[in-house]
Order: C-alpha cells, then structure tokens, then sequence
C-alpha cells in the first residue's frame, strides 16, 4: 500500500503523486552472516558425525541432518518473527515465561530421559528445559534488575531477592543433574547484577554463594564428584582422565594444523560418545585441525562483538542489558563446550550454540538472536540523541546509565516509560 503525497515539479506548482514505503526488516547483517556461518557449519558436521548412528537406527542417512533442518527452520522462523516483536512487551510476558519454565524443570524431573545417569530431556532427546530456562532466566533477570535499579544496593530489594530468584532455578537444574545450565545461570546472574550498578562487593557475594554451591555439589554429589576427580585427572596425566576426554584428545592430536579432512575423522566412530552433540567440537577439530577450530572460535568471537555493538547503541538501559545478557549467554556457551573439549573445564555436557544436534538448543539460541535483531531495528527507528551510558563497552557502561531516574511504574508497548 502507498501514500499520496504532493511533490514539487518544475512545470506545475505541486503534482500528486504516489510514495510507496517498503517494509524493510532492518536486520543486523553482520550478525546474521555469523549465525548462519556457525549453522552451516553445525548442518555439515551434523550429518558428518550422525549418519553411522543413523543406519544403526534403521534410518537413512541424512536422518538427524534432516531434523536439524527443521530445528534450523522453525528456528530461524522464530527469530524472524522476534525481531519484528517490541522487546518491551516482554514485560507482560514475564510471569507466563517463569512458570512455563518452572514447570517444564519439574515435568523433566519426575517424566524426563535417563541419559548418562542424568534426567534433561524430553521427546527423545528433542526438549531440554535447561536450555530454554537459562535464556527465561536472562530475560526475567533484564527487567527485573532494570525495575529495581534505584534500589539495587538495598539487601532486601536486590541481592536477597536475585538469590532467591538464582536459587530455585539452579536448584531445579541441578537435581537433574545438569551441572553446566546451573553454572550458567549463576554465573549470568552475577554478570546482569553488576551491569545493573550493584556494588562490587555485592558481586563479591554472589560469587562467594556459586563458589560455596560448586563446593557442595562436588562434595556432596556421585556425578559431580566424579567429574571433578577425572577432570584433575586429566590435569596430571591425561592418560588418567576419563575415556571421554582420552577420546577427545586422539582427536585433536590427529586433527593437526589442517585436519583429515571432512568426514575422515575415526574417533567419532571409536568411543567419542555423542560426537553429534556435546562432542562435535572434537570432530571439527579433527576433520579441520587447528585452522577450523579457531574460525568457529572466532565466529563465536565476532558475535560477541556484534552483540555488544547492539547493546551499545540500544535506545534504553532495558535494551542494553537485555542485548549483553543474551549475547554473553551464547558466548559462555560456546566458550564453556569448547573448554571441556581440551579439558580446560570440568565436562559439563552442554551444546555447542548453533552447531550441535539439539532442537532446545537450536531454539532457544535463536530466540535469543531474533531478540538481538529486534533490539537493533528498535535503534535503528531511533538513531536519536541518547548518548546515556555511551562508548564501546556495554558492560561497564550500563553502570553508569539512568541512575537518576526513577522506577517505572510500566511500559506501553512502543518501549517508553509511564
């Protein structure tokens, strides 16, 4: 549909004529083009590492590459429609999001999968509540911590409540066990509570509770007891780590500086467990060697910055951290899979973001890109003089934006305060 407007013409004074406004999505290129790099890196290497599974299933070959497709698809449909979706209303949404995420934690606890003497998943592997509570979490964490910004150095407003808040989700993840959503989250959680303006020693505190949990739940737990005492293991003496990890490191031994080559890699046949998941980053280091690993280090990198250049330039407070939140999230992610591959970390068993097998992980990842994109088109409406909180380094700088402000009381759909 077009507008008629009256457009000034040499020969008469004033001509109607028709101006049509296209709809323009607005999408942040850059960050589009490093999503679909990762993706189109995942599908190879999904079906590169699946199809031996798949025949022993009975299936076809391309029976996970398939799926994955649609997990891509559907995916990629979600965060279409999320970035045409005013990140503001979330705030209406908030409660919903919670206790669908709640619920879905204890449906998993008591219905869930046993696999590898953990209770994560749900349709065959397809659901991991997990994955989608840590980016809930993110969410909830932005508004929240954004309302109390004028109270956030007050205990019984800010670190008591957050805690509280940390705590059941982190408690419900690890009774699963699933040692590396929880971690998430607590190490999320502190990151938004000083992007918030708490004060350091608040911070402090928040880290002195994970510390505290982490001690316990290796003290107090078989598997995560186990994973400890095999991840020091490995320190000492790799050949004393576990056989997981013993695989992982023939496979980045034989994967030199270049690789075998794509679909050449042996231990993804040999003992690596679930090379199409957890491990896939060990068969990329294999089939691609050194050059391969650090391009999808480096993918992972250039998101980081991109997202942090949309945090930067985000119309509000709210944006700002909403954008490092979920853009730290996917990085800590990525960074903590591809730690335990050369057993920097304790195993964790969580996805690599956009590459490994997994419709949760898929989903939730680009939930949280089309919440990106929506907050670059949001500032790319309005490219106006809100120079609050302004430079490179959303992190430091959301500290220092709208601390004289007082708390909304809500927010009407176009984002602005009442």
């Amino acid at each position: 549909m077009g507008q008629t407007a009256f457009v000034k013409s040499p020969t008469r004074p004033f001509v109607a004529a028709k101006v049509t406004r296209s709809f323009q999505l607005n999408l942040d290129v850059p960050l589009m083009l490093f999503v679909i790099a990762l993706v189109a890196i995942g599908l190879l290497m999904v079906y590169s590492t699946s199809w031996k599974s798949a025949q022993s299933l009975n299936q076809p070959d391309t029976y996970y590459l398939f799926r994955q497709i649609v997990f891509v698809a559907l995916g990629a449909l979600v965060a279409l429609v999320l970035s045409l979706f005013d990140y503001h209303r979330y705030q209406r949404l908030l409660v919903p999001m919670v206790a669908v995420a709640v619920v879905s934690l204890l449906v998993v606890l008591f219905f869930g999968e046993d696999r590898f003497n953990s209770t994560r998943t749900l349709l065959n592997g397809s659901i991991q509540p997990s994955e989608i509570a840590s980016l809930v979490v993110i969410i909830y964490l932005a508004f929240w911590l954004y309302s109390k910004r004028e109270v956030i150095n007050i205990l019984s407003f800010g670190l008591i409540p957050m805690m509280m808040i940390l705590g059941l989700f982190t408690a419900l993840i690890t009774l699963q066990p699933d040692f590396s959503a929880a971690m998430t989250i607590l190490v999320m959680g502190g990151l938004m509570f000083y992007m918030a303006g708490a004060e350091l020693r608040q911070v402090i505190l928040v880290v002195i509770a994970a510390i505290v949990i982490g001690f316990f739940v290796v003290k107090f737990t078989t598997t995560g007891s186990d994973r400890w005492d095999k991840y020091i293991a490995g320190l000492t003496n790799p050949n004393m780590a576990s056989d997981h990890m013993q695989r992982v490191f023939e496979a980045i031994s034989r994967g030199g500086l270049f690789g075998v080559g794509i679909g050449n890699s042996i231990t993804k046949f040999t003992g690596l467990p679930v090379p199409w998941t957890d491990s896939i980053y060990a068969v990329i280091v294999e089939e691609t060697g050194l050059v391969g690993a650090f391009a999808v280090l480096g993918l992972y990198f250039l998101i980081l910055w991109r997202g942090l250049q949309i945090a930067n330039r985000a119309p509000d407070q709210l944006g700002r951290m909403l954008a490092s939140g979920v853009t730290f999230w996917i990085v800590f992610e990525a960074i903590l899979n591809m730690g335990v591959m050369v057993n920097l970390f304790p195993f964790a068993g969580n996805a690599l973001p956009f590459v490994s097998y997994g419709g949760s992980s898929m989903a939730s990842t680009m939930i949280g890109i089309g919440i990106l994109m929506n907050i670059a088109r949001s500032n790319s409406k309005k490219e106006t003089a809100n120079n609050e909180g302004r430079s490179y380094g959303a992190v430091i700088n959301m500290r220092r934006g709208d601390r004289r402000r007082s708390v909304p009381r809500s927010f009407g759909s176009s984002g602005s305060e009442e």
